[in-house]
């Protein structure tokens, strides 16, 4: 549980009433995004406030009647996802960097350059972003603004999403270990030799290629086949 001076207020209105609670603000902005967060973390009170400043609760009777409920959990999700989120100027300095990195992150590692078919360093990536004037948005997945800040970036470098796919034969040492490694990725195909063995195509981010190839070897200590296919 949050400690309630390190906690910011959310609120929401309805009816002419307006509702309170006391969260975390990192954890609040992380649920408002999609994220899963443990409530109890959460909450610095259970409390629905008309006035959280004053400490002036809200009746369980109008809490049940706006929000269908009085579980603390359900009513400060919704007005988490609903109502308005007001975090510090630093906390959205810090929440905003936090969210540009990964989205650069996540460009670095699945996109790459068509002169060269190479990824693109993610400090050059940072420094496109700065040069297209991108903003990213703390409140959305960072995944879901991918899109969007590439074609931004198209502007200013030579950019493209591809995907690759890996051919992998890993012997039957090291094929058991190395199938749930795989399996985080998309398998197109995927076939156990009668000694054990494990052949699979794997479709990759093109800048992840030789990421998974390191791990890949690293696991089986180098007894690895492989072949990129396209």
């Amino acid at each position: 549980m949050v400690s309630v001076d390190k906690a910011i207020i959310v609120r929401y209105e309805r009816g002419g009433h307006k509702f309170e609670m006391l969260v975390d603000p990192d954890l609040a902005w992380r649920l408002r995004r999609g994220e899963e967060v443990n409530m109890d973390d959460l909450l610095a009170s259970p409390d629905v406030y008309k006035d959280a400043k004053k400490g002036d609760r809200a009746s369980e009777e109008l809490v049940e009647k706006t929000f269908g409920t009085t579980d603390p959990y359900k009513v400060a999700e919704y007005i988490i996802k609903h109502g308005e989120l007001h975090l510090t100027t630093e906390q959205r300095r810090m929440l905003y960097e936090e969210v540009r990195n990964k989205v650069a992150s996540i460009i670095a590692r699945r996109a790459v350059d068509p002169r060269t078919g190479t990824p693109h360093p993610l400090q050059r990536i940072l420094n496109a972003m700065d040069q297209a004037k991108v903003h990213v948005d703390i409140f959305k997945k960072p995944e879901e603004q991918v899109e969007d800040v590439v074609a931004a970036l198209r502007k200013v470098i030579p950019i493209r999403m591809e995907m690759r796919k890996i051919a992998l034969r890993i012997p039957a040492t090291y094929a058991s270990k190395a199938y749930s490694h795989v399996r985080a990725y998309k398998v197109i195909r995927e076939a156990w030799g009668n000694d054990g063995s494990l052949s699979v195509v794997l479709e990759v981010p093109a800048g992840m290629v030789e990421e998974v190839l390191h791990d890949l070897a690293q696991i089986t200590h180098g007894d690895l086949e492989s072949k990129i296919l396209e």
